[in-house]
């Protein structure tokens, strides 16, 4: 049933936050107390994503008090059926609604900047302009490449970056997402572009990553180093993580 997937969660929760009266009463010393605090923030941002930010912490902690002092629960089983799976239909229909506001923020994303000087607007709706032009050769879908590259948000937040971590990484033109794949062709080595990802080119609804939200429209500064296999090619450093444009 749909509340199954909830229980679990807010049980962790509870488990957290159980016998802390206050901010001030948690100890984050010893490895295990870090690693708790760290669970309960994760699976609170994750409740938080889900829409559910307006748990009762209280009734949460008294939950696990009860079970644990082995006491009759407090409501029954069918009550608790019914609450769970309110909350997981509230939390579908704020996801939807969120999915929405996000499609239509990046249409207007584009749109407008779609009218700036140097923007170019290819068929497939993705968004570029050149940085810094080059006249080396270009990759086709079947090449690997190594790029420097940096990924934000529309807003500015950067989810991904390897020029921050100082390490190109390879990867092969034909294994990213749309936009890539499209976007790298264009491009000459030695080239920096900047490219503006409709969400349909990049990840859509299915997003990689609690960074990156559902239905985002992506930005990236992305230079073309070098195509693999040409003469005198040397191995890029590697990180052992993938491109955020790895399909």
């Amino acid at each position: 049933m749909r509340h199954h997937r909830l229980a679990p969660a807010v049980a962790l929760v509870g488990l957290v936050l159980a016998g802390c009266d206050s901010q001030t009463s948690v100890k984050l010393d010893t490895p295990a107390q870090k690693a708790s605090y760290g669970i309960g923030l994760n699976m609170g941002k994750s409740l938080s994503q889900e829409g559910m930010d307006d748990l009762d912490s209280k009734a949460v902690a008294q939950g696990i008090e009860d079970a644990i002092a082995k006491k009759d629960q407090r409501i029954t089983d069918e009550e608790l059926m019914e609450a769970f799976t309110y909350l997981q239909t509230r939390a579908e229909e704020r996801m939807v609604a969120m999915n929405k506001e996000a499609v239509e923020a990046g249409r207007k994303f584009l749109e407008e900047n779609g009218k700036r000087d140097g923007v170019v607007t290819t068929e497939s709706g993705l968004q570029y302009e050149v940085v810094e032009k080059a006249e080396g050769p270009q990759p086709t879908a079947d090449d690997v490449v190594t790029v420097h590259y940096e990924g934000r948000l529309t807003d500015g937040t950067v989810f991904d970056s390897s020029i921050k971590r100082g390490s190109p990484i390879d990867l092969p033109v034909g294994g990213v997402i749309p936009g890539w794949v499209e976007g790298l062709q264009l491009m000459h080595v030695g080239e920096k572009y900047k490219l503006y990802i409709p969400s349909e080119l990049a990840y859509g609804e299915q997003s990689p990553s609690p960074m990156i939200p559902a239905n985002s429209v992506l930005v990236f500064d992305l230079e073309l180093l070098d195509i693999k296999g040409q003469e005198g090619d040397e191995p890029a450093d590697q990180e052992e993580e993938e491109a955020p444009a790895a399909q």
